[in-house]
């Protein structure tokens, strides 16, 4: 009886450990899923609507795919992506997993999910991003970020914007307002991926992952052209 007990308490041991073990990696997989929807999303715009000089001369930007943006008279928003901002050196961070939330009145009716990106001149905010929400059109300014292809970042950007957003919906570019939108943190997936000790400076000033994942989607947006 005893072998048998000692028996039972070490198969719930190992139990234990197998699910210590295997947690992390479930969640390393889902952020990394994340991360490819991302790069999936850049490579659609790419060539086709946000000009590769606003890009040159952005300090940040945000990736959302599928966004849910609908409702019946009133609307609401929410999605799940990633911020990166340009470091001293040029190169883009590792990513900072964030939240979109935010509703709207108007004449709308239905639901779609819309791929968002938000170019960022500045990367003052997303640094920021942990000490509280921010809010998309109050705390931060935001406009609909130019199309033209062969636009120049020195004259056509000149807009008191701090964010100009891009969206896209069933394969079609169309317009979305974000205003009144609230960006937060991510927690619990900068947590699954980095750890619990990481902020959002670390990540983003000193985070340096080996993932394949993470080195798609710089080369996708060092490639944007």
């Amino acid at each position: 009886m005893f072998l048998n007990k000692l028996k039972s308490m070490k198969m719930q041991a190992l139990l234990l450990v197998g699910l210590a073990i295997s947690a992390p990696s479930f969640a390393q997989n889902k952020e990394e899923d994340k991360i490819k929807a991302a790069t999936a999303v850049l490579s659609d715009f790419n060539g086709m609507q946000i000009p590769a000089p606003l890009l040159e001369a952005s300090k940040g930007i945000i990736i959302i795919p599928r966004m849910i943006n609908g409702g019946l008279i009133v609307g609401g928003k929410h999605g799940k992506g990633l911020a990166m901002i340009k470091r001293e050196d040029g190169k883009w961070s590792d990513p900072v997993f964030v939240t979109l939330t935010g509703g709207s009145v108007g004449a709308q009716i239905g639901v779609q999910a819309v791929d968002l990106v938000l170019i960022f001149k500045s990367d003052k905010t997303l640094m920021n991003i942990e000490k509280g929400d921010y809010t998309l059109g109050g705390d931060v300014s935001v406009a609909a970020g130019p199309v033209s292809k062969n636009a120049s970042a020195t004259t056509d950007y000149k807009l008191e914007a701090e964010v100009y957003s891009y969206s896209r919906a069933k394969g079609l570019f169309a317009g979305v307002t974000v205003n009144g939108a609230m960006l937060d943190v991510d927690v619990r997936a900068n947590t699954g991926l980095y750890g619990s000790k990481s902020t959002v400076k670390s990540i983003f000033t000193e985070s340096n992952i080996s993932s394949e994942a993470v080195d798609n989607l710089r080369e996708a947006l060092d490639d944007f052209n």
